[in-house]
């Protein structure tokens, strides 16, 4: 889940399903987080290339920055979690080409 217990240890969710009310919300509220930080990465952008930024700007910036990043890595885990396991150093691009082999398509290079 996208946030974290009064202690700041981060939430994992354990629901009944994928489809289930909290697992929505918790998608929901990752969507926003990630479309925060693409926004916020805009923001930095333009503040970087102000050569007149003052420290504190770009102290603000860079706390805004660690919270984006935080937040990405934890949707990133949380997410990864969620992933069937698969064999270890399977290569996602060679496992499509097995498919498309399999189906009597042209293997992949």
């Amino acid at each position: 889940m996208p946030w974290t217990s009064p202690d700041g240890k981060p939430c994992y969710l354990a629901p009944a399903g994928a489809n289930s009310r909290l697992s929505r919300r918790a998608d929901e509220i990752e969507a926003l987080q990630l479309s925060m930080g693409t926004e916020l990465i805009g923001h930095a952008r333009a503040l970087l290339d102000d050569r007149k930024a003052g420290i504190r700007e770009i102290r603000f910036l860079a706390e805004r920055l660690c919270e984006a990043l935080r937040d990405a890595l934890r949707v990133a885990e949380s997410r990864g979690a969620r992933l069937p396991a698969g064999d270890e150093g399977d290569d996602p691009a060679e496992a499509e080409g097995r498919k498309a082999s399999a189906d009597g398509d042209e293997e992949a290079p």
